[in-house]
């Protein structure tokens, strides 16, 4: 491929995506939400878990948890307590129906409640797919409310100036490359 047909690659690609960002914004002001609802594929949701090494006696909270597949998968793959956190009722639905479908009833729940007042305190695993200005919203609640060794997990976007422990690259069926960001909870962090 020549210099240039690399360059226009890069400019449609730059134009594509402020177009789809553009779209976001127009999406989240017509409905009111601080997140679009954008489903993670089920192999991003199983390498998200693993990635944060869930194991017994974690709890698990996701952050704008859509039709509840992370809390879901927690529960059935590892048998934890999973906490959804979602305002939109058509995905709470959702979320209630594949809950009674996985049969784990007894260790999911959904909560209706607006993620920037979630109390985060409870969770030694968070999990999220919000936007960069909504991951720097919820930070200083993840460092004042989550203890110490607790592990958070984003999909697709990072946490600012907050170093994540790892980043890993992850193609899903449709080969579309998403990134994961781990980072552990520390001590006194502000």
């Amino acid at each position: 491929m020549t210099k240039s047909r690399r360059i226009i690659g890069r400019v449609v690609a730059l134009v594509l995506f402020a177009a789809f960002t553009h779209q976001v914004k127009l999406a989240i002001a017509q409905e009111g939400k601080i997140v679009p609802y954008v489903p993670t594929p089920q192999e991003v949701v199983d390498r998200m878990l693993e990635l944060a090494e869930v194991k017994k006696g974690d709890v698990v909270y996701d952050l704008g948890s859509g039709d509840g597949r992370i809390v879901v998968t927690a529960a059935k793959k590892y048998g934890i307590k999973a906490i959804g956190f979602e305002i939109d009722p058509q995905r709470i639905k959702e979320s209630h129906e594949n809950i009674k479908k996985a049969g784990v009833e007894n260790l999911v729940e959904i909560r209706q409640q607006d993620i920037r007042t979630v109390d985060l305190s409870a969770a030694s695993v968070l999990t999220m797919y919000l936007l960069p200005e909504v991951n720097l919203m919820i930070r200083p609640n993840i460092w004042k409310q989550m203890k110490p060794g607790s592990r958070v997990v984003s999909h697709d976007f990072d946490m600012g100036d907050w170093k994540p422990l790892k980043t890993e690259h992850i193609k899903d069926g449709t080969s579309w490359e998403h990134t994961l960001y781990l980072w552990h909870v520390e001590a006194g962090r502000k």
